[in-house]
Parts: structure tokens; sequence; C-alpha cells
């Protein structure tokens, strides 16, 4: 349902010893801790281990990943000039990452598929211009509406980064990769069409014609479900603030679904748990191409005895299918 993360004992006890972007960039340690939701819950896919930070960092972009705060950078990307003086990725610069994916096949025994990530182009934008996590988005949006030339430049060469990094995840190992846009429900459907969407589905494209499925991620805005439907999607991720079957219809249902589970549900008892994953499933009346997962990331504060406890409940509701 997420990478594994502070909600799980084994690793907050990996976490005491190692930095988290050191786990990162160790392909031992990430592949340990890839493998720990599948040995420990028995969820369907693992999913690399890693950060969305990775790509700026081996890009040269300063940062510190402040604990409870998230990315920070040194100093933000703001003009014309900043987006030139951009490096772009060397994909040997993140070689680790591949060696990460081919780990934890190998930890797995190819059990599971392994799934991939990046976060998408107007996510990591949106941190490089506002230079941490943002409510209003008030600098990434100046850009975008008045300084149109170093929006578009920005958004070039983070699709470049974004296809050549997931590109070199799908030949490590990677059956299917994810395009991570949680900030994007901060934009209108008329920004997000035409500020961010022509990037999105360039990567698809390009990502499809070479054989690779994609998940297209972002929460906070059910307006941008359809959009979000770019060819080479194959699946698209739905957050808790619509019903899944009213976002299905919004989408169509060529494309499969993922998740509509409250992260914050995890934190109730078992009863109240298993009564709103039941409405989940119930409201896609067994549809093939529904992917039962949260809306967003597992809370820290989620026992770990509340995701074993789901994960059961629905490994058996679709063996009573």
């Amino acid at each position: 349902m997420r990478q594994a993360g502070r909600y799980m004992k084994d690793y907050r006890e990996i976490r005491k010893k190692h930095e988290l972007l050191e786990i990162c960039r160790t392909p031992e340690l990430s592949a340990t801790v890839a493998a720990m939701p599948v040995e420990q819950f028995g969820v369907d896919a693992a999913i690399l281990f890693s950060d969305i930070m990775i790509p700026l960092l081996e890009m040269g972009v300063g940062l510190q990943i402040v604990e409870d705060v998230g990315p920070v950078l040194d100093r933000p990307v703001r003009s014309l000039e900043d987006v030139k003086a951009m490096q772009q990725l060397e994909t040997g610069r993140v070689s680790y990452v591949a060696e990460s994916i081919r780990l934890t096949r190998k930890a797995l025994n190819d059990s599971v598929p392994v799934i991939g990530f990046s976060g998408a182009p107007f996510t990591l934008a949106s941190y490089l211009i506002e230079g941490r996590g943002s409510r209003n988005y008030l600098n990434v949006k100046a850009m975008m509406y008045t300084r149109q030339d170093a929006w578009r430049l920005l958004m070039e060469k983070l699709s470049r980064v974004v296809s050549d990094y997931l590109m070199e995840q799908a030949r490590a190992g990677c059956q299917v990769v994810q395009l991570f846009d949680s900030w994007a429900g901060a934009l209108s459907a008329e920004d997000y069409s035409a500020y961010v969407l022509p990037y999105m589905c360039e990567i698809a494209e390009k990502l499809a014609a070479a054989g690779v499925t994609v998940i297209s991620f972002s929460t906070g805005n059910s307006a941008l479900l359809p959009l979000m439907k770019c060819r080479g999607v194959g699946v698209i991720s739905v957050d808790w603030k619509v019903n899944i079957d009213d976002a299905w219809r919004m989408i169509g249902y060529d494309v499969a679904v993922q998740g509509n589970l409250d992260p914050a549900v995890m934190l109730a008892d078992r009863d109240f748990i298993v009564d709103r994953a039941k409405a989940i499933l119930g409201r896609t009346s067994g549809r093939n191409g529904h992917i039962f997962n949260l809306g967003h990331g597992m809370l820290k504060e989620t026992p770990e005895e509340n995701v074993k406890a789901l994960v059961e409940f629905v490994h058996g509701w679709e063996l009573d299918k």
C-alpha cells in the first residue's frame, strides 16, 4: 500500500542507525526495507524504497530532508537564469537505484511485482520553486502565469529527467512505474491542462512506447481525474475525497484505478477499517481493474496490526468472490 516507513518497527530500527538518504543510496539497505511490507503483511507488490528528491539531488540541487518538515532546498529556483543553470540528470549517477531494484527482486524471489516511482514534473518543480512544501504555491503560480519562458524550460528539463529516470527503473526490473504528483491538486483543471498535462502525457507516452505500464497519482482535486487519462497511462490513483465509483465513471472504465481509502481510517479499530474497506470494494462491484489501496501514504501513527488486518480482509474478500 506504500513503501515501508515510520509506521513499521523494523524500519524505525534501521533509521536509528542510518539517515533516510543513506538508506536510499545504499542498495542493500534499500532492498531490505522495500521487502519489509511484503514479508510482514503480504501485500501484493513491493515499492522501490527511495525518495522523490533523489533525481534533484543527483542534479546538484542542494537540499536537506528535515524531520517532520520534508525537503528543504538551500536555494529555490525563481528565474529563467536559475532554470538554465540547472544540470541535467546523468543516469549513471543513480545507478544505485537500479541496483536497489535488482536486489529487491532477488530478496523477494520475484514473488511479487516491484513498483518504481518518480516525483512528477509539477511536484518536483513546486519543491524547486517554493524551496519546501507549501500551502498555496504562490511562487509556483507566479512563475506559471508571469514567467512562462522559465516555466516551460523548467518543465521540459524535468520531463526529460523523469522520463530517463523511470526508464532506468524499468530496465532494472520494475514491472510498473508511478508518476507521483502529490501537489497537482492545488491547481484548477484549467491550469493543470495548460501548464502540466502536456508534460505528463509526454512522459507517459514515452514510457508506454517502451512497454512500461504507468500509474498516475495525484490528490486533492477530483476535477483533474479525467484529465490524467493520458495516452500511455494504465492506472489512475484516486484519493479519498471522491467515491471510487464516481471517480471511475469520470475517468472511464478502459483505465484501471487504485486507492480511495483515507489513510486516517487506519488509526481506527479493525471493525471500522473493515467497514470502510467493504464500502470501497462494494462500489467497484467486483469490476476488473481495481487495485485496492490507500488514497495517499501510510501515516506514521498507523498500528502494524491494522495494516495486517486490512490486507487479510481484502485478500479474503477477493477469495469469497
